[in-house]
């Protein structure tokens, strides 16, 4: 796992087309018992802005809280580097997962992350989550690029905003020079209740997952990621098979 730092389309449009293909995810993956849940914190309370206590940035009509260290404290407290899964996700979940990346086929990426969201959007409260983008360098896609930035793992910059899951697949470009190659999500995302966490580090081409049983068995069932998901243990080396550690 990474330690080290070694025709266009009308933006309304693409976002109504986004949060109805999520909604039909969503169905898909939505099962009958209750989702993840977590102890509330202060990081729920949305951005407003004609409230000073909030840094902001405007986008998609509205503005949108950005994070501080103190959204990202107990992740920074509790992970250490290393090969296990706690080098990503602090041991405070029932279960843990690492989930794979897809092959490079048409249409892959995307597949893969409109079904992580949706997954997790089954399985959460409703409620806003903080979404995470790692700056890899010149050029990375960010989003904001002048927000504030917080500091993460082993000293690495991330933009952390407060938004939803509508957002998460959306707010960066899926295809073109400036598409990461691991697709559009965030790198970090987590409910205001810190009822799961999903990450993909620097250099890992997969994501590690902490979150109640339920979720991290919904993910090990799930036919869009099938044998690229594999359920780790604490104390054990999260790297998936055939992949080498960085």
């Amino acid at each position: 796992m990474s330690r080290e730092i070694g025709g266009l389309i009308d933006p309304q449009r693409r976002v109504q087309r986004c949060r109805v293909n999520l909604a039909a995810w969503a169905g898909a993956f939505a099962v009958a018992t209750a989702g993840c849940s977590g102890p509330r914190h202060d990081g729920g309370v949305v951005a407003d802005e004609s409230d000073s206590r909030f840094t902001t940035r405007f986008k998609d009509g509205r503005e949108w809280r950005v994070g501080g260290a103190s959204e990202v404290a107990w992740i920074v407290e509790a992970t250490v580097p290393g090969l296990e899964i706690t080098a990503a996700v602090p041991p405070a979940f029932a279960a843990y997962c690492t989930v794979v990346l897809p092959e490079h086929l048409e249409g892959a990426q995307r597949r893969h992350d409109r079904a992580v969201v949706a997954l997790l959007a089954g399985r959460s409260e409703p409620q806003p989550w903080w979404l995470g983008y790692l700056e890899t360098g010149i050029g990375a896609e960010v989003v904001f690029f002048d927000a504030p930035r917080v500091k993460l793992y082993s000293g690495w910059d991330y933009v952390l905003v407060q938004a939803g899951p509508e957002q998460a697949v959306s707010w960066r470009e899926t295809e073109g020079a400036r598409a990461p190659w691991k697709g559009a999500l965030p790198d970090l995302m987590f409910p205001v209740d810190h009822s799961w966490l999903f990450s993909t580090l620097w250099d890992d081409h997969w994501s590690c997952i902490g979150g109640c049983e339920a979720l991290v068995a919904s993910f090990a069932r799930a036919p869009e990621f099938g044998a690229r998901t594999r359920t780790v243990a604490l104390g054990e080396d999260a790297t998936p098979p055939g992949h080498e550690p960085h």
